[in-house]
């Protein structure tokens, strides 16, 4: 496969480096004193700049506004990893993080996935396409940080782990995750009470991500594609979501802001309804923007499709 050669090529010229004693005696932490984090994707990275502040250093291995699911990593991304103190990723959401973490930090990486119970993709993610891998047994769904309550677990989580890595400083570190804590128990709050009492419950999106938000309050997703939103839905999937779509009255089809709103639209047109943004936060894209302020945009942008009160 490609992203095995480029990762077994990356791993070839670290190794090849490695007379150099690169991270050998950092121990994890920098010149300056503060700990070194590596995050996989946007919403670990969120997490670790909030906890960790100004005592640690955050690497985040996803480019802003690149899709996550197949990212690839250089030389450079695999030698963080290995200099790290601590490494923070979600197991089986992107392979070559894995590898890279298995060869180089396996004993310095907090699975995110192993801190609290994922969910089994939804059950029209089983559909196969034709011509296209299909799943493998026992795989979870991935998109664990739209649900606030489970986000909370992994805020603790990583708080212990980085007071482990730099007990110095784990009381800090106990503080401030328990004010994040705080805060995703209040935006749990909000989401709960909006979503209480809607004219609608199904929410059609281009991409199936909204699982765990879905399942917490009540919600059932309709996926247009998989967990993968590069996988492209079969001519019989697409005429399924527009039959659940004009039977349920849905009035708005939801697309995200990484991939093309093209398949979206495509629903949309077939059954007289407009599209919006529902964004996953695998990445952000506005300058300015944090997890808080999307997921509040999407609360809204919900709250407006499904019709519910104010």
């Amino acid at each position: 496969m490609p992203r095995r050669r480029l990762l077994a090529a990356t791993a070839a010229v670290l190794l090849a480096a490695a007379g150099a004693g690169c991270g050998d005696e950092s121990g994890g932490f920098g010149a300056d004193g503060r700990l070194a984090v590596v995050t996989a994707f946007y919403p670990l990275e969120f997490l670790a700049r909030r906890i960790g502040a100004d005592a640690v250093t955050v690497t985040e291995l996803t480019k802003p506004g690149s899709e996550p699911h197949d990212v690839e990593l250089n030389p450079r991304q695999v030698a963080a990893i290995s200099d790290a103190g601590l490494v923070v990723h979600l197991a089986g959401f992107q392979p070559a993080v894995d590898e890279a973490v298995a060869q180089e930090a396996a004993d310095r990486a907090l699975d995110v996935g192993s801190v609290v119970p994922l969910l089994s993709p939804a059950a029209d993610e089983h559909e196969h396409v034709p011509g296209e891998p299909e799943h493998a047994e026992g795989a979870k769904d991935p998109h664990v940080w739209l649900d606030p309550v489970r986000f909370a677990t992994i805020a603790d989580k990583l708080a212990e782990r980085l007071g482990q890595a730099d007990p110095a400083r784990a009381a800090q570190y106990t503080a401030r995750a328990a004010t994040l804590h705080g805060e995703l128990d209040k935006l749990n709050a909000e989401y709960a009470a909006a979503l209480r009492t809607c004219a609608r419950r199904e929410i059609v999106t281009s991409h199936t991500a909204f699982h765990y938000l879905a399942d917490r309050y009540g919600l059932t997703e309709v996926g247009i594609t998989g967990i993968s939103p590069e996988s492209e839905p079969s001519p019989q999937r697409l005429a399924r979501v527009a039959e659940q779509a004009r039977s349920t009255g849905t009035t708005t089809i939801f697309f995200e802001t990484l991939v093309s709103p093209k398949v979206a639209e495509t629903i949309a047109r077939e059954v007289g309804a407009r599209t919006a943004v529902l964004d996953p936060i695998e990445g952000i894209t506005e300058a300015g923007s944090d997890y808080f302020t999307v997921m509040r945009a999407n609360l809204s942008a919900l709250t407006a499709a499904l019709g519910c009160p104010s």
